[in-house]
């Protein structure tokens, strides 16, 4: 495997580490305030994951390497036993990372995604975002007009405007790297392999309004996850942790204390 750069994070608080990760599109940024508040009771970490904010960019994108990028990226931390939140994308992640090195998670927290296989569905998103020439699109209003053709949902383009910055005097860019989300974009909504298992404690937060996790999804969670209890946040869709922050944080510290 080539010799990656350990991931980008932003490091806060003392006490049982609590590491982050964040969404298909997403970056560290997205769970500030969040992690300001954990910070009061954990060494939180908010982590980019690679082709996402700061970290590095590469060609290869699949859960594998996201989880032995994880998993360097403790051992350069010498962190021991973790515990580990991952939201969709990162979710997937964590899952992953908790079943191929159980040692190193003490609890785990997955938000809003199951370990079943997703059909891609972000079709709409990537064909926006591939729709724009910074040359053009030179500024973040004219970004956003383009965008809007694509994808409709205001919310959406406001998260995705966060990852446009200026590279340098004049030049827009995306934090992410969009050639290789484009090209593995299939990547993203794989299973979790069968027969894997996580023994310790482990807690599924879903929102109500989202349909990523069902009834259909309970018995494949428990045959991964057999100390696993699902809460349903009301009133919250898939992004449950900025809808409901206070609620989130509640079932997270009740969970990890």
């Amino acid at each position: 495997m080539p010799n990656y750069p350990i991931l980008h994070s932003t490091i806060k608080g003392t006490g049982t580490p609590l590491l982050i990760l964040h969404g298909y599109f997403g970056m560290s940024d997205n769970w500030k305030t969040l992690g300001n508040q954990f910070s009061n009771d954990f060494e939180v970490h908010l982590i980019d994951q690679r082709n996402h904010g700061r970290s590095f960019h590469a060609d290869e994108f699949n859960y594998e390497v996201l989880v032995q990028d994880l998993y360097s990226y403790i051992n350069h931390y010498q962190l021991e036993s973790v515990y580990l939140m991952g939201h969709s994308m990162g979710g997937k992640t964590a899952m992953l990372f908790a079943v191929t090195y159980p040692e190193l998670v003490d609890k785990l927290i997955v938000v809003d995604i199951s370990p079943r296989q997703y059909q891609p569905h972000h079709n709409a998103i990537l064909a926006g975002l591939n729709s724009i020439d910074f040359s053009i699109d030179n500024t973040r209003t004219l970004v956003d007009k383009k965008l809007s053709k694509l994808i409709p949902e205001f919310g959406v383009r406001q998260f995705l405007l966060k990852n446009v910055y200026w590279k340098e005097k004049g030049q827009l860019a995306y934090r992410f790297n969009l050639q290789s989300l484009t090209e593995n974009n299939s990547e993203v909504g794989e299973a979790l392999p069968p027969f894997t298992v996580f023994e310790n404690e482990t807690l599924f937060l879903k929102g109500d309004k989202s349909n990523y996790i069902t009834q259909n999804e309970v018995s494949i969670i428990d045959a991964h996850f057999p100390k696993a209890t699902i809460v349903e946040i009301k009133n919250a869709g898939h992004w449950l942790h900025a809808e409901k922050p206070t609620q989130f944080y509640k079932e997270v510290c009740e969970f990890l204390k």
